[in-house]
């Protein structure tokens, strides 16, 4: 059966989808692909795997791409692409930040559909940008900000919405590592070398890396609009160019407080996303290095335990759980709800509709508050550390 076959938008087929980033030694894209190919849900067929054209063509060919949609480069890609019967819908771009927006308009004035790592650009203007493009020639543009495809951030966010915690007071969100805790960018390993260079990573470090999933999480649960934010970003490592911990006071416009902390320099911590919402009824708390098991605290009573896959999790929850208690979904379930998601949106599309309201995915709105998230914190802390307007 040909690509277009498995893909014939009259079916409701596979979304046909590229790659731009993602190849040899990179680990995001082998993630986007793993992700995407959970429910069966897309086929991979073109890519401009790396910014060398050698490596780019190596790494099609390990993937089994057809030759003849292996480029050199993302421009040709979008172009050539563009012009096939059964050219890509959708592409997914994970290279270095500093590539996301020219590598989006491409595709976007293409006409195709994008799903684009975090943080979306480098700058605010450039996302409003591309959101203004975007609009125009009717394409989708998703962010993985992946953990908001975890079912009980789903949940959480559905009690939040209920009134079940009561009227928002206070929200807690950290994202601690200790990968950067030494100067390895200087040894050559390419995820610390390009991410603590401010020429493709843009002006935040730690605060674009991780940051801004931590910041997204709160925004995602909580719901709350932030009104000024308070800023410290430091560069503990000599040498480094920039921060490798920050650390945010937030206020949002209904009274509420929060505070952020985001660091790759805290020894013994691997990948400790962890979120605690606190309203004037109950107090919610969720790690992402033990997903299925979200805590609610009513106030005067007993802590209860609501476990992925359980009735207690409701409907958002179920929805996006795949298999019964006590057999662990995590990171890469998360980023594949992320992306099944986003093909119900594009299969929506392909007749000119709009999926149902229960289906939910960032969007270029949440890169766009990412990016205003950063440049405040940037602000504020160059500042040395006042309060900055929203």
């Amino acid at each position: 059966m040909s690509i277009e076959g498995r893909s014939d938008s009259k079916t409701g087929g596979r979304v046909r989808y590229g790659m731009v980033g993602g190849g040899e030694g990179a680990f995001i894209g082998a993630v986007h692909r793993l992700a995407a190919r959970m429910d069966d849900d897309y086929v991979f067929v073109a890519g401009a795997l790396s910014s060398t054209p050698e490596k780019a063509l190596r790494s099609g060919e390990a993937l089994g791409l057809d030759p003849a949609r292996i480029y050199p480069d993302f421009q040709t890609m979008a172009q050539k692409e563009k012009r096939r019967k059964d050219g890509i819908e959708a592409v997914s771009i994970v290279t270095p930040n500093h590539m996301h927006a020219p590598a989006a308009e491409a595709f976007i004035r293409a006409g195709i559909h994008v799903i684009c790592d975090k943080p979306v650009t480098t700058t605010l203007k450039d996302a409003l940008k591309l959101k203004k493009l975007a609009e125009e020639k009717g394409v989708i543009f998703a962010v993985t900000h992946n953990y908001t495809g975890y079912p009980l951030i789903r949940a959480a966010r559905e009690m939040v919405k209920a009134g079940d915690l009561g009227e928002i007071r206070l929200i807690q969100v950290e994202y601690p590592q200790d990968w950067l805790t030494t100067n390895i960018e200087q040894t050559g390993q390419k995820q610390a070398d390009w991410r603590t260079d401010p020429k493709r990573s843009g002006a935040g470090g730690s605060i674009g890396d991780i940051g801004t999933h931590a910041f997204n999480l709160a925004q995602f649960v909580g719901g709350l609009e932030v009104s000024q934010l308070l800023a410290e970003l430091t560069t503990f490592v000599p040498g480094r160019a920039l921060d490798d911990n920050v650390q945010v006071l937030l206020r949002y416009a209904n009274g509420a407080r929060g505070a952020l902390w985001a660091s790759q320099v805290a020894p013994g911590n691997e990948n400790g996303l962890m979120l605690r919402v606190y309203g004037s009824k109950a107090g919610l708390s969720w790690r992402q290095d033990n997903p299925n098991y979200l805590y609610f605290s009513p106030h005067g009573e007993p802590t209860r335990i609501l476990t992925r896959g359980s009735g207690a999790a409701g409907e958002a929850a179920g929805r996006v759980t795949r298999i019964p208690p006590g057999h662990p979904e995590g990171y890469l379930e998360g980023f594949a709800n992320i992306y099944t998601e986003i093909a119900r949106a594009i299969k929506a599309a392909r007749n000119g509709g709009k999926p149902g309201p229960e289906v939910t995915f960032p969007g270029i709105d949440d890169g766009i508050a990412g990016m205003a998230f950063i440049e405040a914190a940037v602000k504020s802390s160059k500042k040395g550390g006042v309060w900055v307007n929203w």
